[in-house]
């Protein structure tokens, strides 16, 4: 990374510039980088601010770890003072908070498309990673947690560890998710055995499985959209 040229902002063209992609196509169209970006506002010496949020997520694991970090682990990281990490700090919190809101404002899952906007920051992660989207008989979400890091394959997961949460959480309904570091979120036959398993497991607990999401670097896959695992014999 350290390797990329050093583009100033006003190097970059406008239409590509976040403030002025995020006016043309909202927020939901920028990256957790270029979001992260408009955070900050500006970069450090000779380095923008797009480069200073990539790095900053790098050396965190993401979205996901960056939450969990303290003020002095990020201080650790050159180009943030004061200023700019109070403000990731306070945003962070803001975004705890929305997700111990109510149940009435937290997001209703009705498509593939709503799941994977929520894990989305798994797009940068360096390994592989599950996460569980709990849901309630409404289909709210619940929690996100993360439930296990390492190489994903049916004979290394633990399918219980799967269900942990779910059943503590006392949650019908469940949406299987994990990324591919290599960037291709297409499916391989492990995802897909994986599945088959987690599906039957549901089945016995009573807690319905609903998809499997698979993030890659620019572009994530359904399983269930795709027909794999799901409505098979």
């Amino acid at each position: 990374m350290n390797d990329k040229p050093r583009l100033m902002m006003q190097n970059i063209p406008i239409e590509e510039r976040p403030r002025e992609r995020l006016l043309a196509n909202g927020p939901a169209a920028l990256s957790n980088t270029e979001l992260l970006a408009l955070l900050l506002r500006t970069g450090s010496s000779g380095e923008n601010v797009l480069h200073l949020s990539e790095r900053l997520l790098a050396a965190f694991n993401g979205l996901s770890g960056l939450a969990q970090a303290t003020y002095g682990e990020i201080e650790q990281i050159p180009g943030l003072g004061p200023a700019k990490i109070t403000q990731i700090l306070a945003a962070i919190e803001l975004a705890k908070r929305l997700m111990t809101m109510p149940s009435t404002e937290r997001p209703i899952i009705h498509r593939a498309e709503i799941a994977a906007q929520l894990v989305m920051d798994m797009r940068l992660l360096t390994q592989e990673q599950v996460r569980v989207i709990l849901l309630d008989a409404s289909r709210r979400v619940i929690s996100i947690p993360t439930v296990y890091q390492g190489t994903i394959t049916a004979s290394v997961i633990r399918i219980a560890e799967l269900f942990r949460e779910a059943i503590s959480r006392n949650s019908p309904a469940i949406i299987l998710v994990h990324n591919h570091p290599s960037g291709d979120p297409a499916p391989s036959p492990e995802d897909v055995k994986l599945t088959h398993q987690v599906i039957e497991a549901g089945n016995l607990l009573d807690i319905q499985v609903l998809d499997h999401l698979i993030i890659g670097r620019d572009d994530w896959r359904s399983l269930k959209t795709l027909g794999l695992a799901f409505g098979q014999t």
